[in-house]
């Protein structure tokens, strides 16, 4: 026998099942000419009648009955398959790329998106961190968290965090020892711990501003770190100044471990936001992880 064509068992098992040639042709979407063509033709090839027809009814011969008994079962198991299929394309699954500064991670991100894993099994992240800014289409990320004014004008960018902004502190022992600086250029005569920038490796110019003026200073010192976490740690031994974000020192300025030097100097930043190309934005997975990161 010629190999069956798939769609001429479907049809034969609707109009088993409605015992009428209209019926099931209004449910197949056909007319009913073409419909009984194709029957007669799949009997032709299977070379045995399987549907017993009259003027009012159709009915199933004794081998179109076992034929309907075996196609009905497997054909709705394809059905409840392809239904679970068409489940699984709208159900958050898959791995989220995400690069990102150390900052974001610690202090915003890594606390929003705790729980899309513990609510979503299915959801890997892959959060690379970074000092620089990524090519996130050539590197293969799905998106990237920086700062609002940093971000490219060709992405789709959503705010996921508030303002904040660099405070310059000092130990009390510090500053006791060398003074308090009153203005930014004053820095110049200080020890100050140096940021370095991991994409460019060249050292970060601290930015001020004050009554709209904006002032750039290269400041100097014994220790250079790429790390703000131990830019702290070492402000709190003594080491100099530090210019790291405020958040980080909160506790230690509230405590009196830190002071806090040019307060009215200290610029606010345009808070972290996701950026991203357009594509992403329909991802099931990836509409998970930016709604929670704009809660």
């Amino acid at each position: 026998m010629a190999q069956t064509d798939f769609n001429d068992l479907m049809w034969f098992l609707a109009v088993a099942e409605e015992g009428n040639f209209t019926r099931a042709a209004a449910r197949l979407g056909i007319v009913q000419s073409t419909l009984s063509h194709r029957i007669k033709k799949l009997e032709t090839r299977m070379g045995i009648r399987l549907l017993a027809r009259t003027t009012r009814s159709v009915s199933t011969t004794e081998a179109g009955e076992r034929l309907r008994r075996s196609l009905a079962p497997r054909v709705r198991e394809i059905e409840g398959e392809i239904a679970a299929l068409m489940v699984l394309r709208d159900r958050p699954a898959g791995l989220v790329r995400l690069t990102l500064s150390h900052h974001a991670l610690t202090r915003l991100i890594w606390p929003k998106l705790r729980p899309v894993l513990r609510d979503y099994p299915e959801i890997r992240l892959d959060l690379s961190v970074d000092g620089g800014f990524r090519d996130i289409v050539e590197d293969g990320f799905d998106a990237g968290i920086r700062l609002g004014e940093s971000v490219e004008h060709d992405m789709i960018a959503l705010r996921v965090g508030p303002d904040w902004r660099l405070v310059a502190v000092a130990a009390p022992a510090y500053v006791a020892a060398r003074g308090r600086p009153g203005h930014p250029q004053e820095l110049l005569k200080h020890d100050c711990i140096n940021r370095r920038l991991a994409m460019a490796n060249a050292l970060y110019a601290w930015e001020f501003e004050k009554d709209s003026k904006e002032l750039r200073v290269r400041v100097d010192g014994r220790l250079t770190l790429n790390d703000e976490a131990t830019m702290v740690a070492a402000a709190l031994d003594g080491v100099g100044i530090a210019y790291v974000p405020e958040d980080m020192v909160a506790g230690h300025l509230a405590d009196g471990a830190l002071e806090l030097l040019l307060d009215d100097w200290s610029p606010r930043f345009s808070g972290y936001h996701i950026y991203y190309p357009s594509r992403h934005q329909n991802l099931p997975a990836f509409k998970v992880v930016v709604q929670a990161l704009r809660q």
